[in-house]
């Protein structure tokens, strides 16, 4: 039987269970199904109509087969016209559809009239919608469950075989779909089709659903030491718990891959006995991490772990697809397992929205019920296993919520990377004040940033500690207070405005005090979260401050600050360079024309 009548058959009622041979014999089912006579003028227009609908998807398909063979090799002009012709064809269909709303609706109608005093039914929405299809920006599908088609398609779409026949929201919505394409598009690159996400209500219900599905009982996990607060707190609160999962976790201080490949040996070692019963290991990184914003030597630690078949999860939140993309790595054994964003942060950026997003590979993500993909079996994917029983599912006013923020992602970052260079040499150029960043030259963290960060540039995230100033705690807290209204004192990160807290009283109080200064946390720590806003008008109010709450106890305090004018050309020589950086990384006009 041809590759054609295949994809015919995807078409029919009785996709399953017909035993047609060719497109007429599938047509002629068809009408049979629906109790049609196919001798009246009815039967024989619906007749030719699904013939050449059957014949139409065999042509579709020849066109996706053409589209996948020869696409690497077109020219740009080539691709331009197959794009238009392929988006013309879209538009045809969708005026084939509508052209059949008005019959069917008639029929419709004619079904349900009022009686009595009862009103007439609502009407069926199916064909409303196709004008959705010419929208400019992604439709909000709000709507709980979905219009089935026939018994045998329905069928399939329970059994995960049918991707484009949603069955409830809180599975599949066309709008979080939408927004689950984008993030893979911009996160893998070229290599998209190799990856699938989900998306969670929130970036904790990601991390939640993705440790959910890898972790079983017993099991090691090692995690990078400067982790957001509330991942710490689930995994030591509930993961590990004896009376929960009873995961042994470790707790990874270096950044380097000489570091963790030691570290490994030494968990291993530890756990051997563990290991040798059937538990497994695994590795949560952050990176950069909460709440200084350091980068580890992912691409490193990934290949060492594969080494030994341990999964790897990547927090990228703060990195984003603009400063970092580990899923792009040549060499896949560099490459994380699983990737994780809260969008909440600057992927969406307008603090308006909680959510988050798990990526991985199409075979851990999602299999069709039955299969069984390398070594994985279907019921092992993050689709069936926690995905679909859990319900923390993104609606779709969120989706696309997110999905209007991305598209001014790049130029956000962009001001960011400029700020937090600015307000970091600021900042370290005054003896009293300890950065914590690897925008400063010098700290050790930079060489792994220049590494692995696009054009070498930071993560908008750091602390700066006071501690050499022996402020007193009044003092301290009058200073911090008065950094408003410049500073936001809010606990999120990633918005426009620029944000200020202190992790040991907010974002980390969870942890113990030893666990606070573990992580390079004290009483007066401050996470400075750099937004979009004027960095010079920032640095005012943080030298005012100085000056009102600082000077009157430590005299000339303020006056170790860089001059004004070095602060001038500091921000006009970053913003050039930066920008310099960003605006010739593209394609020449030349490459473009090729």
């Amino acid at each position: 039987m041809s590759d054609n009548i295949q994809q015919a058959k995807q078409l029919s009622p009785r996709r399953n269970s017909s035993h047609a041979e060719t497109v007429q014999e599938l047509a002629q089912e068809q009408l049979q199904h629906f109790g049609i006579d196919a001798t009246s003028d009815y039967g024989q227009a619906l007749y030719q109509a699904a013939l050449h609908l059957y014949q139409t998807q065999g042509d579709v398909a020849r066109l996706w087969q053409v589209t996948q063979n020869t696409l690497e090799g077109l020219s740009r002009e080539d691709k331009i016209a197959r794009f238009n012709a392929k988006k013309f064809l879209s538009f045809q269909i969708a005026k084939v559809l509508d052209t059949l709303q008005n019959p069917f609706r008639a029929v419709h109608q004619s079904l349900h009239r009022q009686q009595g005093s009862q009103l007439a039914r609502n009407h069926y929405p199916l064909f409303d919608n196709v004008t959705a299809l010419f929208s400019a920006t992604p439709v909000v599908v709000r709507t709980a469950t979905y219009v089935y088609a026939c018994t045998e398609w329905v069928d399939d779409a329970f059994q995960g075989k049918e991707a484009t026949h949603q069955i409830y929201s809180r599975l599949l919505n066309p709008t979080a779909i939408s927004l689950a394409n984008a993030i893979v598009d911009l996160e893998a690159g070229s290599y998209a089709a190799e990856y699938l996400a989900w998306n969670f209500n929130s970036g904790m219900a990601a991390i939640d659903g993705m440790l959910s599905n890898v972790l079983r009982h017993g099991d090691v996990l090692v995690v990078s030491r400067n982790i957001y607060g509330g991942v710490f707190q689930l995994l030591h609160d509930y993961f590990a718990r004896a009376d929960r999962l009873a995961i042994q976790l470790e707790w990874f201080d270096g950044y380097q891959a000489d570091e963790f490949a030691d570290f490994l040996a030494g968990v291993k070692a530890k756990h051997a006995d563990r290991l040798a019963q059937g538990k497994k290991l695994h590795v949560y990184l952050e990176s950069p991490c909460n709440p200084h914003g350091y980068v580890l030597d992912v691409p490193g630690i990934c290949r060492l772990a594969h080494q030994g078949n341990h999964l790897v999860m990547l927090d990228a939140t703060l990195a984003t697809p603009v400063l970092s993309q580990p899923l792009q790595c040549a060499d896949k054994a560099e490459r994380p397992d699983y990737l994780v964003h809260s969008y909440t942060k600057d992927i969406c950026g307008s603090g308006a929205t909680t959510a988050g997003v798990v990526i991985g590979e199409n075979h851990r993500m999602f299999q069709a019920k039955g299969d069984k993909v390398n070594g994985v079996d279907w019921s092992q994917t993050m689709f069936w296993d926690v995905f679909y029983i859990k319900g923390a599912f993104l609606d779709s006013e969120k989706a696309f919520d997110v999905l209007n923020g991305m598209k001014t992602l790049e130029q956000r970052m962009l001001s960011k990377v400029i700020n937090t260079q600015v307000f970091c040499r600021f900042l370290a150029s005054h003896p009293d004040f300890r950065v914590n960043s690897h925008a400063v030259e010098g700290h050790p963290n930079a060489e792994l940033r220049r590494k692995l960060m696009r054009h070498g540039w930071p993560c908008s995230l750091f602390t700066v500690d006071m501690e050499g100033a022996s402020l007193d705690r009044q003092t301290f807290v009058r200073f911090f207070d008065s950094l408003e209204p410049a500073f936001s004192h809010q606990v999120s990160i990633g918005q426009n405005n620029t944000i200020i807290l202190c992790p040991a009283l907010t974002s980390h109080s969870e942890l113990a005090e030893a666990d606070q200064h573990a992580a390079g946390i004290f009483l007066t720590t401050m996470r400075v979260a750099m937004g979009t806003d004027n960095v010079k008008e920032l640095i005012a109010q943080f030298i005012q401050s100085a000056k009102l709450h600082i000077d009157p106890l430590r005299p000339g305090f303020s006056e170790k600050f860089m001059s004004p004018a070095d602060i001038d050309a500091l921000y006009q020589r970053v913003a050039i360079t930066s920008a310099e950086q960003h605006y010739t990384s593209g394609p020449s006009m030349a490459v473009l024309l090729e």
